[in-house]
Parts: structure tokens; C-alpha cells; sequence
């Protein structure tokens, strides 16, 4: 199957991506992987990408795309895959459009999953780091540590990363309303979208994700 994954930050896209792409036995594609991948490797389309980032421009889309077909052509993905994180705006999903139908494939299915606008704030900015391990990571309210601002694993202090404030979740959902949905629209004129509510524990929404893939 080749599926896109898509969904307001803080929707659960690349927990629910690792757990359906082993199910589905695919690879799962995220634009984070592809681009730390890609710089790594040190490709053209890696270096290009470096260059736009330590210049603090956005990444162009022709580049984005690039590295995401390269990725889609690799052996491991003949037989479908998850792409989470891209395609990003209505220009990149046109873009996939065309690089599939090239090598004569489409997209099996859209996965849209929703949040309220205010679960994601909670989800988001609810989080505190561990300042001495940022692999140690709890929740305010869904995973509390013991002594408020304290780790329990290490003692260390607990914060709240600038990124993971009120404001800037409010601002990058603005960005995601204002680009990426229209992708739902987009889609859902080809008749791909499923949507699926994200609210719950992470099991019974891929469940939900399975069941509508069956569909």
C-alpha cells in the first residue's frame, strides 16, 4: 500500500506511522529521516538542502520532492510505503501525483488524523524535558513526574522547550491550517481520505487507522 499520513502537530503522525508501517510490513518515510539521511550522506540534493537550512530559508519543494522520490524508488519500497511529514502543501502533493503516475503507481489511501485545535495545545505544551537527558520526557498531565520539575530517572531539571510553548503551537498550527490541510481537500476529490479521530490511547487509534485502510 502507499499511504500518505497526514494531521495537525501533535496529532501522534510519526507514533502512529512506526506502529502501521510494521503492521503494513513498509517503509516508513518521514521528512525528517529523509533530510537528516540526505545531509548525511552528504548528496546533491543533501547539500542543497544544508545550504537553504544554515541560510535559515525553507527548504525549496523541488528539493523536498527529489529526495522524497529517490527514497520512494529504493528496494525496500516496491511494494508501498508511509509517508509522514510530505507531502506538506498542494504543490508538493501534485508533485508526488506526477512522480507516481510516471512509474505507473498512485497512492492507495490519505489518512487524516484529527485532533481538536485545543487537545493539540494541551498535548504540546504540556511537555517537559529532562534538561540533563532529553530522551526523559514527561507530560504535565498525562505523564507527571513524581516531584513537579524534577526527572524521575535521573533527578535532573524539567523544562519546557521554547518550541513546545502555547504560542508557538497556536502559530505552527496556523501554518499547518493555512498549508497542509488544503492537501485534505485535494485528496479527498480523488476519493483517498479516511479520516480518523487521534483521541485515546495510541492501540485503539491504529486499530481505527487498520480498520479504515481495510475499507
Amino acid at each position: 500500500m502507499r499511504i500518505v499520513l497526514v494531521g495537525p502537530p501533535g496529532a501522534g503522525k510519526g507514533t502512529q506511522a512506526a506502529f502501521l508501517a510494521k503492521n503494513l510490513d513498509i517503509p516508513h518515510i518521514s521528512t525528517g529521516d529523509l533530510f537528516r539521511a540526505n545531509i548525511s550522506k552528504g548528496t546533491e540534493l543533501g547539500l542543497k538542502a544544508k545550504a537553504f537550512m544554515d541560510a535559515g530559508d525553507l527548504v525549496p519543494d523541488e528539493v523536498t520532492i527529489g529526495m522524497a522520490k529517490d527514497r520512494m524508488e529504493q528496494p525496500d519500497a516496491v511494494n508501498g510505503f508511509l509517508l509522514d511529514g510530505f507531502p506538506r502543501n498542494v504543490a508538493q502533493a501534485e508533485a508526488l501525483d506526477e512522480a507516481l503516475k510516471a512509474d505507473g503507481m498512485q497512492l492507495d489511501a490519505v489518512l487524516d488524523l484529527e485532533v481538536p485545535e485545543d487537545e493539540v495545545v494541551k498535548r504540546i505544551a504540556g511537555r517537559r524535558v529532562c534538561r540533563a537527558d532529553s530522551a526523559h520526557v514527561f507530560h504535565v498531565t498525562y505523564n507527571a513526574p513524581k516531584t513537579e520539575g524534577v526527572c524521575d530517572v535521573c533527578g535532573g531539571e524539567l523544562f519546557q522547550r521554547p518550541d513546545d510553548s502555547e504560542e508557538t503551537v497556536r502559530r505552527r498550527l496556523e501554518v499547518y491550517h493555512k498549508q497542509t490541510e488544503p492537501i485534505i481537500d485535494y485528496y479527498r476529490a480523488q476519493g483517498l481520505v479516511a479520516t480518523i479521530s487521534a483521541l485515546g490511547k495510541v492501540d485503539e487509534v491504529t486499530a481505527r487507522a487498520m480498520e479504515a485502510l481495510k475499507k
